[in-house]
């Protein structure tokens, strides 16, 4: 390992077989969790069938799952740094995978609540020492492996939602999730071979300190990254309902979702190419005002139209976070990137888990079009505070950013 001049541990290059594996490990892993988490879309209409729930009632139930998850990001961090990447990996997917499965037995709503639960608790260990895992193998240059972790994401949201889509006219709900939690059991066992069995030491004290007005940008950045995700999430909620309001049904709500998945799955590399041009506050500034004009275009765009916007909206409506994760170990208060991502990811999943309920309040006391309108306008909000961060940005360690 060699110190470079930003402070960061630059890996020697004898060390690239490890680092490739460290980074696909990180990346399955993320794939399985993000998809599990987008999986559950398919599943609302049904759910709000058969337990008679309201949009907003339907937001709270999902937002078991992401209450927790975004809630114990900074506790299973502090817990699991010194466990291998291999042991905290392994619990946070058999722990999902559990929950999925809690989901899938057949005793009733009170058994899908815990099982969201569960399911949570395993992707806040998962979020944070994946991010660090890839992080501390790649040092300085990270940037690109975190694009290439996030677009691992992407792929998971997009085949697992439209496979449970595809599945659920032919099986019962229940039996999908079933099926689903044996595909983590997989995804463990493929684990115990990839990744690294031992501890990945953090360099902290080999970093800068971060200024100031640094911590001051990290703090907007976190709130940037929330809204981002709010805006995302808020459309998603009611998405499946748009697909059903133009004559869609199931099929057509899970072609939907991977249509929008692999547009923000190409989104990664689109926004990353973006941001080497323009920068981090050009391409966010870019991707945030495109979705909130995409976002409104879809309530006026008949089915097969929607179905060609879809992959559009999801480039900027995914890509911008890989802008933003990739900043986070830049701005990383006292150079602590697994504390910082910890914090990021609670502030971005917490905002996904409150944005639905309050967009589905929307929704229920105007109309559903009004809920996807105040979605797109959370978009619009992002533009004015990126443009705040730029003096933090030309503070970090990798100037290169701005």
């Amino acid at each position: 390992m060699a110190s470079s001049s930003n402070g960061f541990i630059t890996p020697s290059p004898e060390a690239a077989p490890a680092r490739s594996r460290n980074l696909l490990a990180a990346s399955i892993v993320h794939a399985l969790h993000d998809g599990y988490t987008d999986a559950l879309y398919a599943f609302l209409p049904i759910w709000q069938t058969q337990f008679g729930l309201s949009y907003a009632g339907l937001a709270i139930v999902r937002a078991l799952y992401y209450a927790t998850m975004g809630g114990l990001q900074l506790p299973a961090d502090r817990a699991l740094r010194r466990f291998s990447p291999r042991t905290a990996l392994l619990i946070a997917t058999l722990t999902a995978a559990a929950g999925y499965c809690i989901m899938a037995l057949p005793v009733g709503f009170a058994g899908l609540c815990i099982g969201l639960v569960v399911a949570g608790i395993g992707s806040s260990i998962q979020h944070p020492r994946g991010s660090v895992l890839v992080t501390e193998t790649y040092g300085a240059e990270a940037r690109r492996p975190l694009g290439i972790y996030n677009f691992a994401g992407d792929l998971g949201k997009a085949t697992l939602p439209a496979l449970a889509a595809l599945l659920l006219p032919l099986l019962a709900w229940r039996p999908v999730l079933g099926l689903m939690a044996l595909l983590g059991l997989v995804v463990a066992g493929i684990l115990v071979r990839l990744a690294p069995a031992v501890t990945v030491q953090d360099d902290t004290g080999d970093r800068p300190a971060v200024a100031g007005h640094s911590r001051h940008g990290f703090g907007l950045l976190t709130i940037i990254g929330g809204l981002d995700t709010a805006t995302r999430m808020g459309y998603l909620l009611f998405l499946p309902f748009l697909i059903h309001a133009r004559g869609g049904g199931s099929a057509t709500v899970g072609i939907a979702l991977a249509l929008l998945f692999v547009g923000g799955a190409f989104g990664k590399a689109a926004c990353t190419w973006v941001s080497e041009r323009l920068g981090v506050i050009g391409s966010v500034i870019v991707t945030e005002g495109a979705t909130a004009l995409l976002i409104v275009a879809t309530l006026f765009t008949p089915l097969a139209a929607l179905l060609v916007v879809l992959p559009l909206l999801g480039v900027v409506l995914n890509g911008t976070s890989s802008v933003l994760y990739g900043t986070v170990p830049d701005l990383a208060p006292s150079g602590d990137t697994g504390r910082a991502f910890a914090i990021f990811y609670t502030s971005v999943i917490g905002s996904g888990g409150i944005a639905p309920i309050l967009y589905g309040a929307i929704a229920d006391h105007s109309s559903q079009s009004i809920g996807i309108v105040a979605s797109g306008l959370t978009a619009g909000a992002i533009i004015p505070l990126v443009a705040a961060l730029r003096p933090a940005l030309r503070a970090s360690p990798a100037r290169s950013l701005t």
